[in-house]
């Protein structure tokens, strides 16, 4: 019995493949969004390793908590 050999597909293949091939709406609202999750992660890591909690790092920006 013969082996059938496996395609591989890098991440940027994959991505243009199933979210769309760069400069499409789809794929720069994809990478916008990747981008603000890793920043948000970010900034999470940074407020965490002072010590910070978010309203601490709210004044220290001068950011104001929401009101809905």
């Amino acid at each position: 019995m013969a082996t059938k050999e496996m395609k591989t597909f890098t991440p940027e293949e994959m991505k243009d493949e199933f979210i769309g091939k760069v400069g499409t709406q789809e794929r720069d609202k994809y990478e916008y969004e990747l981008r603000m999750e890793i920043l948000g992660r970010m900034i999470k890591a940074a407020r965490k390793e002072r010590h910070l909690t978010q309203e601490e790092l709210g004044k220290l920006v001068d950011v104001k908590k929401p009101t809905a």
